[in-house]
């Protein structure tokens, strides 16, 4: 929001304020501002000249020579402008000015014609051209009415003035306005607030005899005004006007839609004024589109509505979408004779959908959307006809059709003073209080030590308690209430599931592994890349009703799209070797169409690739993290089905009997190739919310052994389609008590051993916890598990 301050005190007088300390203390109060800028940067050295003679130039037809009355002397200036005439008033650079851009002009001789200055346009004085009126584009600036003769430029109209650009958070609507920001002033400098004249002084004539207004559907329009004006001149606004909606960022139109303008940047409601003739049965009908109705808006735009959209209506066809635009038909146009002013409320919700499904913003709609108060209309509707009288744009009807069928009285809020002063930590009296909250124009009674407290109709945000004690809050200081201490006998901590989380991730970092982040949307191709058939339960996911785009279309079921992209995007730029792991969610739907919100479950990943990195470098970062969680009981299964990963380089992790913890494999070649990874590449998912019921982070004390272990190797010959963890299991189940551990370290296969069969070599520890094992205690065991591995795997000792 640009605020030029001479227009903003006009309302609050801050005339003998610095801007710096008049922007420092509203920053303090809660108003932030981005930047603070001159008007006329700079500039230096131009003045107030009149055009006494034009010449053509002898030597070049597309150059004048001007003679200019500055005041105090008459110069002569060479120029190629188009647009000057005699007896014109005009900005003139004077010798040893200084432009905008900080361009000095000297004295000059052009095609032997001697030229003593240059003559200025609204460019070379700052503005930019988006705010600059279409007639002033590409000539210089012709001022409209005399003003003394070499007068500084700056002093014409308040030209020279600082614009300070306030940052609005989007529950401060009420700020979207000079008045909004001069309540913000005066509340923070303890000042009164100057209100716009809205009289009417020469109405005639009955308003409701030229224009009727029905609303069809109050919950979109809550309110709708309408007022009528004849005899319409239409023509250029003064220049006071003009000069203050460029500084404030628009450019200057006509008298009646600058005025327009002028109000809804001064109270910020927006306001529309239709030629009154165009008007179909001089009916105004506030209904919601019809099903593929069409419109030309201001723009030139044909646009088809839905029947969502809010539109204005006459007796026959729409003519402008409600909040958002007008349309081309009843536009005002130099032929205007008769207007309609409208100025209406409208759903905030409403005008969003519509300005986003239209792809139209407008300076209407951003307001709109943001929501501004209902009891606006009547005040900024006589403010425009009150500018309309007295600029004699045009005569004012009497009356207005205000149709307004369910007025909504303010609440009143309780405010605690205990509760004030508890949570800011003060010790302010109730009066105290009440005179702070007076500031901002809230009614205040005082009942006990309560404040019963009824906020002003533009204050939309102040709808709690909390809300009136933060406004005390920035009202008496940010920066003068006394910082103390956190106190309480309550402290933060880790929840049981965040320790968990904390400890997997500085495991395997620990490990080697990075850690990263990645969108919970992704696109369904993602699901087709890593091979999943038609009918998996992964493919049913949640769909979003507004995607980003395609590739951002659903949310997640499975993290493994996600990391195998990570690690192919670090492969394609020559990471020669990388592994990661992520813990996230993914989102299951309860049902289709989705009514509630989906099941989270959490799942961490893990992947790999690289030299030496192998199925069993990943199943040992999966070890190592089991253990450092206290996770026992888990062996491997082979798993030949999943088609992501290599049918013959798979396993599930299974817990327990049955339960199925996760994945870890190979991922498959023609997956690689989906996302041009020409290495082997080592994946796991593990179901996380599963692996945080059974962790274990408690440790027992184990004293050290008090008697030495015994070692022995087992190797056996076994064929090919055992696994490791069929022999271990039997290790396991027949090792007996005395057994401590076991690990294979060795599998072979070669011309050695017969085809069809392959050695496995495995450690087995023995310890006694009360006395020094002897050959006899630990040979039992092994011909035990030998006598078994024979049995049940047909295996035979090496």
């Amino acid at each position: 929001m640009l605020v030029p301050v001479k227009w903003l005190s006009e309302y609050v007088d801050i005339k003998d304020i610095d801007v710096k300390v008049l922007e420092d203390k509203l920053i303090m109060s809660g108003s932030n501002t981005e930047t603070v800028d001159e008007t006329l940067p700079h500039v230096h050295n131009i003045v107030v000249g009149k055009i006494l003679k034009i010449e053509q130039h002898p030597d070049a037809d597309k150059l004048k020579v001007l003679q200019i009355d500055l005041g105090d002397e008459v110069v002569q200036i060479v120029t190629g402008a188009t647009n000057v005439v005699e007896d014109a008033y005009l900005p003139v650079c004077k010798v040893d000015s200084v432009l905008a851009d900080k361009s000095k002009i000297k004295k000059g001789k052009l095609r032997g014609v001697e030229s003593f200055g240059m003559l200025c346009s609204f460019q070379e004085l700052g503005f930019e051209n988006s705010v600059i009126p279409k007639k002033f584009i590409d000539g210089v600036w012709l001022l409209p009415n005399e003003y003394p003769l070499g007068t500084p430029i700056g002093e014409i109209e308040d030209l020279k003035d600082a614009v300070i650009e306030f940052e609005i958070t989007p529950n401060r609507a009420d700020c979207l306005s000079i008045l909004g920001m001069a309540r913000e002033a005066a509340a923070t400098f303890d000042l009164k607030v100057k209100y716009p004249d809205e009289t009417i002084n020469n109405a005639t004539g009955d308003v409701s005899e030229m224009i009727s207004i029905l609303i069809e559907d109050e919950h979109l329009c809550p309110r709708y005004t309408g007022r009528v004006v004849t005899d319409v001149k239409i023509e250029p606004s003064p220049l006071w006007m003009q000069l203050r909606l460029m500084k404030a960022g628009m450019k200057p139109i006509s008298n009646i839609v600058d005025i327009t303008n002028y109000v809804l940047l001064e109270y910020g409601q927006p306001i529309h004024a239709f030629d009154l003739e165009t008007i179909g049965g001089k009916q105004i009908i506030v209904r919601p589109a019809s099903k593929g109705e069409k419109i030309t808006t201001l723009d030139d735009v044909e646009r088809e509505l839905t029947e969502e959209m809010l539109v204005i209506a006459d007796a026959n066809k729409a003519i402008a979408i409600a909040g958002v635009m007008g349309g081309s038909e009843t536009e005002v146009s130099e032929k205007t004779t008769s207007l309609l002013i409208e100025v209406a409320n409208f759903n905030k919700k409403s005008i969003r959908k519509t300005s986003r499904d239209l792809m139209l913003r407008s300076e209407a709609s951003s307001r709109y959307e943001k929501g501004v108060s209902v009891d606006l209309v009547e005040a900024a509707a006589n403010r425009v006809c009150h500018l309309i009288e007295t600029l004699g744009a045009g005569k004012v009807v009497g009356g207005t059709v205000d149709v307004y069928p369910n007025k909504k009285d303010v609440e009143t809020v309780t405010v605690r003073s205990s509760k004030v002063n508890g949570l800011l930590g003060l010790k302010l009296s109730i009066d105290q209080i009440k005179t702070l909250l007076e500031r901002l124009e809230i009614k205040v009674t005082i009942e006990g030590d309560n404040l019963l407290c009824q906020p002003p109709h533009q204050r939309l945000d102040l709808l709690k308690e909390i809300d009136f004690i933060e406004e005390v809050a920035r009202l008496y200081g940010y920066d003068v209430i006394p910082s103390t201490l956190f106190r309480g006998n309550e402290w933060g901590a880790l929840t049981n599931g965040q320790n968990i989380q904390k400890v997997t991730r500085e495991t395997l970092v620990a490990a080697g592994l990075n850690e990263v982040t990645t969108y919970s949307f992704v696109s369904p191709k993602s699901l087709d890349a890593i091979n999943l058939s038609e009918h998996s339960i992964l493919r049913n996911a949640v769909k979003l009703l507004n995607p980003l785009g395609e590739e951002y279309s659903i949310m997640r079921t499975t993290l493994l799209p996600n990391l195998i992209e990570v690690l192919g995007r670090n492969y394609k730029r020559s990471v020669k070797e990388a592994a990661a792991f992520e813990v996230g969610n993914v989102f299951f739907p309860k049902q289709q169409p989705l009514v509630e919100l989906p099941i989270e479950k959490k799942t961490l990943v893990m992947g790999m690739y690289g030299e030496g990195r192998d199925f069993f470098t990943l199943k040992g970062s999966i070890e190592e993290l089991f253990d450092t969680l206290g996770v026992s009981n888990y062996t491997y299964e082979t798993e030949s089905t999943h088609a992501t990963y290599h049918p013959g380089r798979c396993a599930n992790i299974v817990y327990g009997d049955n339960h199925i913890l996760g994945t870890i494999g190979e991922i498959h070649p023609t997956v690689l190739d989906n996302y041009d990874i020409e290495v082997p590449v080592m994946a796991a998912e593990i179901d996380f919310n599963m692996l945080m019921q059974i962790t274990r982070l408690d440790r027992k004390y184990q004293s050290v052994p008090r008697y030495p272990a015994s070692t022995r190797d087992l190797a056996v010959l076994v064929k090919e389609e055992v696994t490791n963890q069929n022999v271990l299991d039997i290790i396991h189940q027949f090792g007996g008590k005395l057994l401590e551990s076991v690990e294979i370290f060795d599998v072979y296969k070669g011309s050695q051993i017969e085809s069809g069969y392959k050695s496995m070599a495995y450690a087995l520890i023995f310890r006694a916890k009360d006395r020094t094992l002897v050959d006899e205690d630990v040979n039992k065991a092994m011909a035990k598990i030998l006598k078994n591995l024979e049995e049940k795997l047909e295996a035979e000792l090496r």
